[in-house]
């Protein structure tokens, strides 16, 4: 089965965490450590953590991999 990737970003506020767990509850899966830096030009926290999920169609760039 074809695996795809998504990075999830987000400033560092509860919706990172639902945006996250809506992937998770859509069968998404953690790929590697979530990761946290400083955007100096707004002043806040980001975060990304990567997501994976396996298929049963052919990847194609024209997918919509939050709809997946």
């Amino acid at each position: 089965m074809p695996k795809i990737y998504r990075l999830l970003t987000e400033d560092d506020t509860s919706e990172f965490c639902h945006k996250v767990s809506a992937a998770l509850g859509k069968g998404w899966e953690l790929h590697g450590d979530p990761s946290i830096a400083f955007d100096a030009a707004r002043g806040v926290m980001r975060c990304a953590q990567a997501v994976t999920k396996e298929i049963a169609t052919e990847y194609h760039p024209e997918m919509k991999l939050g709809q997946q």
